[in-house]
């Protein structure tokens, strides 16, 4: 019997999920999570085989849940609506064994998961493309850079960024200055928006 724990947000989506992959001979559903903390705990509560996690979830995202659970027994798989390179690279680098997405048939699901069950990786066809594309850049932010977004992303104001990185609040602005530039976008959120998309916050 191949044990399952469902993370995803969107609750009808989440009791479907769980009902359907239950009509499975071999499948047992045994915790189900509507945020990243969450299915972390019942992962390791439960020892499931299989993990299955949607990435934009509360608390903590899927990609941050995959993460911490990268040295655990249990294989993740992605199961998102986003085909998004900087998602899928950071999902690889966390050792997720599959990323299929949502508008896929429950069948390919239930075959992706005894699939991975015979250690095999199962990615969708849609990122095939996208893993050759030019959409896999690198961050061009500085290790410094990057760390000030960081602290920004978290809710922190330029004083606060300052204190806590021994800066001039003048130097922190000169530093957002550049980000925004580098990132070519035209403010604080879409620069946090878009270094999110890319996977480049680690």
């Amino acid at each position: 019997m191949i044990r399952i724990v469902i993370a995803e947000d969107q609750g009808m989506l989440l009791g479907a999920l769980g009902a359907l992959l239950s009509m499975e001979d071999d499948f047992e559903v045994v915790g189900m999570a509507e945020n990243g903390k969450d299915a972390v705990s019942l992962t390791k509560e439960h020892s499931p085989d299989i993990c299955i996690m949607d990435i934009e979830m509360p608390l903590m995202n899927g990609l941050d849940a995959a993460e911490q659970l990268k040295d655990d027994p249990c294989k993740v798989i992605i199961l998102t609506t986003f085909a998004r390179a900087g998602y899928f690279e950071r999902a690889r680098k966390a050792g997720v064994r599959g990323y299929l997405l949502k508008d896929s048939p429950i069948e390919d699901l239930a075959n992706a998961i005894r699939s991975i069950m015979d250690n095999r990786r199962i990615y969708a066809p849609e990122l095939v493309d996208i893993i050759y594309s030019d959409d896999l850049i690198e961050n061009p932010l500085t290790a410094r850079e990057t760390e000030v977004l960081h602290l920004v992303s978290k809710g922190k104001s330029t004083k606060e960024v300052a204190e806590e990185l021994f800066l001039s609040p003048g130097t922190v602005r000169n530093y957002m200055s550049v980000i925004l530039d580098k990132l070519q976008v035209s403010n604080r959120i879409e620069a946090i928006s878009l270094f999110t998309e890319k996977g480049w916050f680690k």
